[in-house]
């Protein structure tokens, strides 16, 4: 089970937030198939979110195909591979990059480090 972090201040929408952390959930393994995510009420105590804002996030995933509803049972993960469709996995990905480089722009990198920091992390995999 992962433990959902909301960050109020980012400007990204708190169901948002909540997918994203389901899907990083399934991409890192730390969700299983057929595992049972909190209910929406459950949930919302913990996140101090209006119920809504849960079902929304639910919803979504469920549209998707990523998690399964079984009425009196719960909510489960219903799909561990092919979290993001082509073209939301290449949007998402200029949004990750675009945040990323802000911030080490910030810091007063150059893209030029960048590319070299992550070429050697994708060595050390």
């Amino acid at each position: 089970m992962i433990k959902f972090i909301i960050d109020y201040s980012s400007g990204t929408p708190i169901y948002r937030q909540i997918i994203d952390q389901i899907r990083f959930g399934i991409a890192s393994g730390q969700l299983q198939l057929g595992e049972q995510l909190p209910t929406v009420r459950a949930l919302a105590v913990e996140l101090k979110v209006n119920l809504n804002t849960i079902s929304k996030a639910y919803k979504e995933l469920e549209i998707k195909n990523v998690l399964a509803t079984q009425q009196g049972s719960g909510t489960f993960i219903n799909q561990v591979d092919h979290v993001l469709q082509p073209k939301e996995r290449e949007s998402k990905l200029k949004e990750i990059c675009t945040q990323f480089s802000a911030v080490a722009l910030g810091y007063g990198f150059r893209i030029e480090e960048l590319i070299e920091e992550l070429k050697r992390i994708e060595t050390i995999k």
